[in-house]
């Protein structure tokens, strides 16, 4: 599909989706650079105010994935006027603000439609230095594999709409979804890392997947180091699955190693709503990397593999 969008010949273009990378990225200067970024979707928990805290820390994720700073956002929304009442999409915006408010970031008004089915989410304008950004494109063989929050949400908000999972069982899940990776970032770019994304909707072996593309290299994961949210794994074994989550699964080009069974597998593709950040890190820096992460209390800060020569191969193993 995306063979279809014009080439870009501009030199001030410094990201677009040739890379895959999360955001846009347009120098205006030479030391000043704009990152834009749009991110929606349908509900996924059923409070509205905690729909609109998650959309709005989605949606600012792609951001600090650049190594960027939110400045202001725009409302996308779509509203089935005539069955849901005003009231309820008031809670989801005030969701939405909580957070932006958390992330220095200002809104300044928006779209709305309607809608059959509700769907809120962002635009989302940062800033970024040129030659201080991170990107797919710059892995190097021998970098560690870093992940700042646990694996799970997709399963986990699939239980709770079938009935399997009560929002108490979410809680873990909620605070995850709604921190902001802005801390995450800091981290990274403390230690001058340039390489990163963050797990969202094509889990977290997809969107490894364009690292290693963009970057000519390949990788390997150690399934016993991933983070995993309380309850996950079981749930995927129950057949909790999204329907992204299998398609994740069928499109992943993997080497699956060490009997992993297919709930494992589930969890390594399981599509994420505002998931952590995935890092390459040389081995000199991954110690202050890490302690980095701890000072900004990120979710977690998880060694889970590392970066192969071969170019594309990506190898997950149990151990």
């Amino acid at each position: 599909m995306l063979r279809h969008v014009p080439a870009i010949l501009d030199p001030n273009v410094l990201v677009d989706a040739a890379t895959r990378d999360d955001a846009a990225v347009y120098r205006i200067a030479p030391d000043r650079a704009l990152v834009a970024t749009v991110d929606f979707f349908t509900p996924i928990v059923d409070d509205a105010a905690t729909w609109g805290a998650i959309a709005a820390a989605n949606a600012l994720s792609d951001v600090y994935a650049m190594g960027g700073r939110p400045l202001f956002a725009l409302n996308l929304v779509g509203w089935p006027r005539d069955t849901l009442p005003f009231e309820l999409l008031g809670d989801v915006l005030d969701g939405a603000a909580r957070i932006t408010r958390k992330a220095g970031c200002l809104q300044l008004g928006g779209h709305s439609i309607d809608d059959r089915e509700p769907k809120f989410g962002l635009v989302v304008l940062g800033e970024v230095h040129p030659d201080r950004m991170l990107t797919n494109a710059s892995a190097r063989p021998g970098d560690r594999l870093v992940l700042t929050k646990p694996l799970g949400t997709g399963i986990l908000t699939t239980a709770l709409k079938r009935d399997l999972l009560s929002e108490q069982g979410l809680e873990e899940a909620v605070t995850c979804m709604t921190t902001l990776n802005d801390g995450a970032a800091r981290a990274a770019l403390s230690v001058e890392l340039s390489c990163g994304t963050d797990v969202t909707g094509f889990g977290l072996l997809g969107h490894l997947g364009n690292i290693l593309r963009a970057s000519g290299v390949g990788a390997r994961i150690e399934f016993s180091r991933l983070p995993l949210l309380r309850g996950a794994l079981e749930l995927a074994a129950a057949g909790s699955v999204p329907g992204g989550t299998r398609r994740n699964y069928e499109a992943a080009e993997v080497e699956w190693a060490g009997e992993l069974d297919e709930a494992e597998r589930l969890l390594a593709v399981d599509a994420q709503t505002s998931g952590g950040l995935l890092l390459a890190v040389a081995p000199a820096k991954l110690d202050a990397l890490l302690a980095a992460l701890s000072h900004e209390r990120t979710p977690t800060a998880a060694v889970i593999g590392e970066i192969l020569p071969e170019p594309g191969r990506l190898v997950v193993t149990r151990e």
